[in-house]
């Protein structure tokens, strides 16, 4: 990836994006779940219990987000993006002073809500905009706001955790976004020039897989190819949610100290730096769909290698490799809504799609909970996600969806 092409005109949009996914990391499964431990025994709930609980919350902020999603086509994103953080802000206080059930659910929605959905979409929508024709890797920049909370946040939280109580760490998360977060997004958003920044990027190569034409939702929802690729996309929002989610139990089962668990952390930030790079790369200099066809290879592997060992050493390798697969799927579901359906509805289309991914990320934890909790081990349940990962390869090859029937197609339907 040549940056240097990126970055001379646009450093505070990368700098923002890159921003904005960190924040995001408050409201992602991996960190809520390193205070499931403290909750869970606070409240008195078991891991299926706590689990769909977390999922109901989940699937609220997924069904209130189908609708918040579009605001990105209709508003200014540097204002969506502080009042994003300013709400989100807000719910770190309220689950620190949590002392009912009700109080907690609402927090877990908000935070899934405002941290893990908007703040993540707001970056996404504004990187393909402002890099339409270089957006894998203006995106895979960004997102290296993912790997960054995922290397440092874990390892932050467990010291924190030996001296201060989980509240005392949401009150401090609170306060962190007020004094750091929101006024860096400000400044930033100060010099952000959408319209010059796009002018600018008119110096570069042009992509051939920029589409003239758009479709709005309504469209999406009646093309076949939407349904034929959206049980695949969602397999690794799934996966890695339902294993993150219920780490602790992992490491019990294995008899591995947290200590381990969050020393692998770094493994799996670093992959998904690498593979969020040659991704973006791969976008950019071929199509979304050619990386469409391999990136969850990776995540078998993973699954069928933790599955068939408790050796310690193979902790590190597959936070590697579902690492490689998740950094690949994260440019993946942001790229080819773009290739398929043109950037005109992008924020409309993007939080339908990614209304599902939330919706996945639901029901992982009470899906692999209950199953816990009726005697199917995390081992039996790692295989079985290994062979549906491989059976939406094969599908994806199948397909054979080349960038050139895409755009073929795309304009023949549009005109119809």
């Amino acid at each position: 990836m040549n940056i240097k092409r990126i970055l001379p005109s646009a450093k505070p949009e990368l700098t923002l994006g890159v921003l904005l996914i960190f924040s995001s990391s408050i409201g992602q499964t991996y960190f809520i779940s390193l205070f499931s431990g403290e909750i869970r025994n606070e409240f008195n709930l078991s891991h299926g219990i706590f689990g769909t609980f977390y999922s109901a919350a989940t699937l609220s902020s997924a069904i209130v987000f189908f609708w918040m999603g579009k605001l990105t086509d209709q508003y200014n994103l540097t204002v969506l993006g502080l009042i994003t953080l300013g709400v989100l802000s807000g719910f770190s206080f309220l689950i620190s002073n949590a002392e009912t059930l009700i109080i907690l659910f609402l927090s877990l929605l908000g935070l899934r809500l405002f941290g893990q959905s908007m703040i993540s979409h707001i970056a996404v929508v504004a990187m393909a905009r402002w890099f339409p024709k270089k957006k894998g890797q203006g995106l895979s920049i960004a997102l290296m706001g993912h790997p960054i909370g995922e290397a440092l946040l874990p390892i932050l939280v467990t010291l924190c955790l030996l001296h201060y109580n989980w509240r005392e760490i949401w009150m401090g998360i609170g306060v962190c976004i007020i004094i750091i977060f929101f006024p860096l997004v400000y400044w930033l958003g100060r010099y952000l020039k959408s319209q010059q920044l796009s002018s600018s990027n008119s110096n570069l190569p042009k992509s051939k897989k920029v589409l003239n034409v758009s479709w709005n939702r309504s469209q999406v929802l009646k093309d076949l190819r939407f349904y034929q690729i959206l049980p695949g996309l969602l397999a690794s929002p799934f996966i890695v949610t339902g294993v993150f989610f219920h780490q602790i139990h992992l490491i019990e089962t294995k008899f591995w100290s947290i200590t381990l668990l969050a020393s692998s952390y770094p493994f799996f930030a670093l992959s998904v730096v690498a593979a969020t790079f040659f991704s973006g790369w791969i976008v950019d200099r071929f199509s979304t769909v050619h990386l469409l066809r391999f990136f969850l290879l990776p995540l078998a592997l993973g699954l069928l290698l933790i599955a068939s060992t408790d050796k310690t050493y193979y902790a590190p390798i597959f936070m590697i490799l579902i690492g490689i697969s998740s950094g690949a799927a994260s440019i993946v579901v942001s790229t080819l809504w773009v290739e398929l359906y043109g950037m005109g509805y992008l924020g409309s289309i993007r939080s339908l799609c990614f209304s599902m991914v939330v919706l996945s990320t639901a029901i992982s934890p009470a899906l692999i909970g209950i199953l816990l909790d009726i005697g199917i081990t995390l081992r039996v349940q790692f295989i079985i996600f290994a062979i549906y990962s491989l059976i939406c390869s094969i599908i994806f090859i199948i397909l054979n969806l080349s960038s050139t029937n895409l755009i073929r197609q795309n304009c023949l339907l549009i005109i119809f």
